[in-house]
């Protein structure tokens, strides 16, 4: 009962988080472009940045980036206070709360990446309470549960659970994760109902008509998505390095800053096309609207400055958006259809991004209802990986997690060696006295 009351929770909890995301990403909209105050995010953005990091510093830490690497390092670190400080409740609630304030802020983030961190901690919880064995299995289906949930997309969330937060497919965790994402889903549907992420596609692409599309979508995409990847461990690791020689803090907090300034201008200079999770710039080219040629890229480099400023937000709606984009962007140049193009550029670099091809096929093919185009979408996502990984072996989730795992082995040593000098202060204490 406590593990469907959490499967359960994932649902609703992940409805009322996406509401509550919408919303604040309109409020900015209509203070800022709406309203003709295209100036306004020039103080707005910087400003939201600066507050999401401190107090993701002082009050919730452990809520920054995207969640998926937290909710995959959760999976090695087996000490309950390292995994406690990834996935608990307080982290739940202050993810769920900065996420919203870096949308109104106008932040190149999205809901999805905090809803599998915050999945994966309610179902840790639910074992905490239930005395439940096999905690790994555990944030896995809370994991696939909060993809599931975000996306009303079942079957990517238990793609997602196996290629991307496991790496492998463990039997024993085949019914947990099924049950948590169909409870979960469930919850989800009862709340909002059946619904397509970016409604229905009638773009149908065929092979062999459709070949060159394919494979200029997914090479570039995988190509875009490498550079992504690659400017985001690159930057991570050397504000890392920067952060480790100095006040850390006030360094994360000019970081968040100069992330939002650029943000800023970037939304400025595209009248505001940039600001969050671009969704409706994303449904708008599948639907067959073409966007600026060079969207996709500004968009991209929004992201980047998000990504790596240390606010919580997730990455997979903005990638979703910088692939429809780049699809547009081919579409114009090739002059072929552009809402085809869009969901191919999708599929091409979002498998360069995150390097799990069969979660970006799965995920866009129930995202858009393009059942039709299952064969193309599958072709361009395998040629993304593929050429992403030519380019940059380093899968980005993975590397961002071993930055989290360093980070807690870290803080045990030097627990261990406090203690240890503690017990050769004490002893010559002993000594005397005795």
């Amino acid at each position: 009962m406590i593990f469907w009351l959490g499967a359960i929770a994932i649902g609703v909890i992940s409805v009322g988080f996406a509401t509550a995301a919408d919303y604040a990403q309109e409020l900015f909209r209509g203070l800022t472009v709406d309203a003709g105050r295209n100036w306004l995010p020039l103080i707005i953005t910087p400003l939201g940045f600066l507050l999401c990091a401190y107090l993701a510093l002082t009050l919730f830490p452990g809520t920054s980036g995207s969640g998926i690497p937290q909710a995959i390092a959760a999976q090695t670190l087996t000490e309950p206070g390292e995994r406690a400080k990834l996935l608990s409740l307080k982290m739940v609630f202050g993810k769920i709360l900065l996420t919203i304030l870096g949308l109104f802020s106008g932040g190149s983030i999205g809901r999805e990446g905090p809803t599998v961190q915050i999945g994966s901690a309610i179902m840790l919880q639910s074992a905490s309470l239930g005395g439940m064995a096999h905690s790994r299995g555990l944030i896995l289906a809370g994991s696939a549960a909060g993809i599931a949930a975000a996306f009303n997309t079942p079957l990517a969330g238990i793609v997602f659970a196996i290629e991307e937060m496991s790496r492998s497919y463990q039997s024993r965790t085949n019914g947990v994760v099924l049950s948590a994402v169909i409870i979960a889903g469930i919850a989800s549907l009862s709340l909002l109902g059946n619904y397509t992420y970016f409604g229905i596609s009638d773009s149908i692409g065929e092979l062999p008509r459709d070949l060159g599309l394919v494979l200029v979508c997914g090479v570039t995409g995988g190509l875009f998505g490498a550079l992504f990847s690659r400017l985001v461990i690159n930057i991570t690791r050397r504000i890392r390095r920067w952060k480790a020689n100095g006040n850390a803090f006030r360094r994360s907090l000019l970081q968040a800053l100069i992330c939002g300034i650029i943000t800023a201008v970037i939304g400025y200079v595209y009248a505001g096309s940039t600001f969050g999770t671009g969704y409706g710039e994303a449904r708008a080219s599948i639907e067959g609207e073409a966007l600026p040629l060079t969207f996709f890229f500004a968009k991209l480099i929004a992201t980047v400055a998000a990504t790596v400023s240390g606010i919580p937000g997730g990455l997979f709606a903005p990638s979703l958006a910088v692939g429809a984009g780049l699809g547009s962007s081919i579409a114009l140049i090739m002059g072929t259809n552009v809402g085809l193009a869009s969901i191919l550029g999708m599929a091409g670099y979002f498998a360069g991004v995150v390097q799990s091809p069969m979660t970006a096929f799965v995920i866009i093919v129930e995202m858009t209802g393009s059942h039709s185009n299952i064969v193309p979408v599958m072709a361009a996502s395998m040629i993304g990986y593929g050429t992403a990984r030519f380019v940059s072996p380093e899968p980005l989730y993975g590397t961002l997690a071993r930055f989290f795992i360093a980070d807690a082995l870290r803080l045990r040593r030097a627990k261990a060696q406090a203690a240890r000098e503690a017990d050769t202060d004490a002893a010559p204490e002993g000594a005397a006295k005795a």
